[in-house]
């Protein structure tokens, strides 16, 4: 990558940035300018490592030239095309690839453009289903404690981030309940991949069952590994006993993979890495490797054949968006889809796992830090809290890395690396060791 020339800044004053400290960015601002492969520059022309993929999505790299070929070749056949009573080549090609890569069995995709809309998408489809099949009391869903499924006001009634519940608590959706988390620091700590305890917490379902009867649940929402929540990889035996309990009582199982799909755990989906088929599957994000907004809806064949059946004429399900299959979105998902499959990156994935695994426990013992985790290429250090200052630690060591040239995650207490499936060994080691220097240097 070319040197770049430091630019001035843009009026910064009239954006109101989403998930961002305002004021504090206002008066120290960091401007990305351009990328290319594992690097960001920033508008005074530093490059900056990129180890969290933008925001978990970019999994081919920055601008790719295969996708972004794709974008303008799309855009000068055919820039939008309504999804309402007709549609477009690019939408049903994508459709058909993406369930290819799905367990048998998940043979639909509904398209739509992020990942929250993905999980109202779900939950609406779920209810339509029981409806459809006269279970029209099966109206209750579960989520679970530090789950983060969006910012609909669906994904945050089933989600289970405090932050984010506390100040629309009022306007949640009803007939919601939780799961407890699977974080077990006492048993858990430092655990690589799977943690061995923790199976016995997905029988609180049976408790919720008990408490609300199975014939008014809808659905269970979970990641398979819990990302926003400070990376939860999900304790041995634990999604398969969800599906054995779901099953039981006629519940459905809903995966929210937007962000471990294409790649994060070393296959298409996680489902296929933990080896447990959901009835649902909401994706986004490496959907199109970040560079144009899409989610989507992964269907069980038996859901959509239920709601076509349950009516005679007309439209089946009364949902969809303006952009749903955008044509430029539809062009860049199959785009990524190519560089996954001839680049082979979650075969690339697989084999980088165990070195991020060594670089980010190598930082174990250092200052601050009380567990580190990682399944795939996610990991996450956890910091011992400042006194009456949540997440103060986690957000300094963010800026002494991008100082120092890296970008990594903050979340909570935790700093979350989920790098571009393009990274290498050294790069990896370079995003390790800044993230070491900066615990060193913060107080």
């Amino acid at each position: 990558m070319n040197a770049h020339e430091p630019l001035s800044l843009p009026d910064l004053e009239s954006w109101w940035m989403p998930f961002t400290a305002n004021r504090q960015f206002k008066d120290a601002p960091m401007l990305l300018e351009r990328a290319e492969g594992m690097y960001y520059v920033t508008h005074d022309g530093r490059w900056i490592l990129d180890g969290i993929a933008g925001l978990w999505c970019c999994n081919a790299g920055h601008c790719h030239p295969h996708i972004v070929a794709a974008i303008r070749d799309q855009c000068g056949r055919l820039d939008y095309a309504t999804a309402f009573n007709m549609g477009h080549r690019g939408a049903f090609d994508l459709a058909s690839r993406l369930t290819g890569l799905a367990p048998p069995g998940l043979d639909y995709a509904f398209f739509v453009n992020s990942g929250s809309e993905a999980v109202d998408t779900a939950l609406k489809i779920a209810l339509a289903w029981h409806r459809a099949r006269g279970d029209s009391t099966r109206t209750r869903f579960i989520g679970r404690e530090r789950g983060y499924h969006g910012v609909g006001i669906g994904g945050i009634s089933v989600g289970g981030m405090a932050g984010n519940r506390r100040a629309f608590a009022g306007a949640l959706l009803p007939n919601v309940d939780h799961l407890p988390h699977t974080h077990d620091i006492e048993r858990n700590a430092f655990s690589r991949g799977q943690p061995a305890h923790g199976l016995e917490r997905a029988e609180a379902l049976e408790a919720l069952v008990t408490l609300h009867g199975a014939e008014n649940i809808a659905a269970v929402i979970v990641e398979p590994v819990a990302g926003g929540g400070g990376v939860l990889p999900p304790p041995v035996g634990y999604l398969e006993r969800l599906r054995e309990l779901c099953d039981r009582h006629g519940i459905l199982l809903i995966f929210d993979e937007v962000i471990t799909a294409f790649g994060r755990t070393g296959h298409a989906l996680a489902a296929e890495t933990f080896g447990v088929r959901p009835d649902l599957v909401t994706l986004a994000k490496g959907l199109t490797a970040g560079a144009v907004p899409m989610g989507a809806v992964l269907v069980d064949r038996r859901i959509y054949q239920d709601c076509m059946a349950g009516v005679s004429r007309g439209i089946e399900f009364n949902h969809g968006y303006t952009w749903s299959g955008h044509p430029l979105a539809a062009a860049a998902a199959l785009a990524a889809l190519d560089v996954y499959e001839r680049e082979d990156l979650f075969a690339r994935a697989r084999e980088l796992a165990p070195v991020l695994e060594e670089k980010v426990h190598a930082l174990r013992g250092l200052p601050h830090v009380t567990d580190i985790r990682n399944f795939g290429l996610l990991a996450a250090i956890e910091l011992a809290p400042r006194a009456n200052e949540p997440g103060a630690r986690a957000m300094d060591v963010f800026r002494h890395c991008f100082a120092a040239g890296c970008l990594v995650r903050p979340a909570g207490e935790n700093i979350v690396l989920t790098p571009p499936l393009v990274i290498n060994a050294a790069q990896l080691e370079e995003l390790a060791d800044t993230i070491g220097r900066a615990l060193v240097e913060v107080a």
